[in-house]
């Protein structure tokens, strides 16, 4: 397929490289910044498992041109919260109407927001489960494990999409596992405010402690509204509070596919928060505090650190200094 990714970051590049090393044929729509270099050097992924491929840039379609959308089969939206109504806006102005997108972005609004400027178009959810860091320039390396899920539809999409590399499992249930994994990810802006990596947060019973309070409180947010969460790690949602808690070393025998991740692995925001780029804080914390508004459930937690990520914290914080 001629796929064009809408946004190449570091999830849109490790995913776009794996795709074009795959056989298909992709464009990378992205900033200068990001193409200039792949441009010299082609598109170097790695990953936690050992796996390295450098896609040569004559293999690949680099573009700053929205008007490449035009020759998509398949449009997969990589930009974050804040720009997916500009992306959409692009679509519409560029691209077949009759182009399946795809969403593979962090939140519960963006497949909501291109399919209201999209109406009547074949728009799908998706969740990415892993995370891509930046490891050099134009080098993307996969730090943590899972498998990408894309919303049910026509066209058999994640089967053409499937390698050895990227697997790519379709569900009809994809806003449970959207919002699994919103959970999971509220430890993004943790992560940030630590200073650590995540292997060493995780090792880290205090931080474990406080990653399960603000789980549970998410938890106990969706429960009062009345919505599943699916587990996007081999552990059901409502259990990992609970085993998160336990002490070191029995958390570390019983949790040990939780630390199948790279020891020097941070989360994106992490890198957003270092580099004073804005964060997806309002797409993570700020639903959970939004939907407690409605529900009457209250997010003291989730305020909190929503309101340290918002000031632009790059102090190293200890836990309870969070809790405060």
């Amino acid at each position: 397929m001629k796929i064009v990714i809408a946004g190449a970051g570091s999830i849109g590049c490790y995913c776009g490289a794996l795709l074009a090393a795959a056989g298909h044929r992709v464009t990378l729509l992205g900033r200068a910044r990001i193409l200039d270099p792949i441009l010299t050097q082609g598109l170097t992924v790695t990953d936690f498992t050992g796996l390295r491929k450098t896609i040569p840039a004559d293999h690949l379609i680099l573009s700053e041109d929205p008007g490449c959308l035009a020759d998509a089969d398949l449009i997969i939206v990589t930009v974050k919260s804040g720009a997916t109504a500009q992306m959409a806006k692009l679509i519409v102005d560029h691209a077949s109407p009759q182009v399946p997108v795809l969403s593979w972005q962090n939140g519960l609004n963006n497949a909501q927001t291109l399919r209201a400027a999209l109406p009547n178009r074949d728009v799908r959810a998706g969740m990415v489960p892993f995370n891509v860091v930046p490891v050099g320039q134009a080098t993307y390396h996969r730090a943590t494990s899972g498998e990408i899920i894309i919303e049910t539809g026509p066209g058999a999409l994640a089967e053409q999409l499937t390698s050895a590399d990227l697997p790519v499992q379709e569900s009809a249930e994809i806003e449970t596992v959207q919002w699994g994994k919103l959970v999971v990810n509220l430890n993004n802006a943790l992560n940030a405010l630590s200073g650590l990596t995540l292997h060493a947060q995780l090792r880290d019973r205090g931080w474990r402690r406080l990653m399960a309070d603000q789980m549970a409180e998410a938890l106990a947010v969706l429960k009062a509204a009345d919505i599943p969460a699916a587990s996007t790690t081999p552990l059901p949602v409502w259990i990992t509070p609970h085993i998160l808690r336990l002490p070191t070393p029995l958390f570390t025998r019983i949790a040990a596919k939780m630390l199948t991740i790279d020891p020097s692995a941070r989360t994106s925001m992490a890198y957003d928060v270092m580099a004073g780029r804005p964060t997806e804080i309002d797409s993570l914390q700020g639903e959970i505090i939004r939907l407690g508004a409605e529900t009457g459930v209250a997010t003291p937690l989730c305020t909190r650190v929503a309101g340290l990520i918002h000031e632009g914290n790059k102090t190293t914080l200890r836990p309870d200094q969070i809790r405060a």
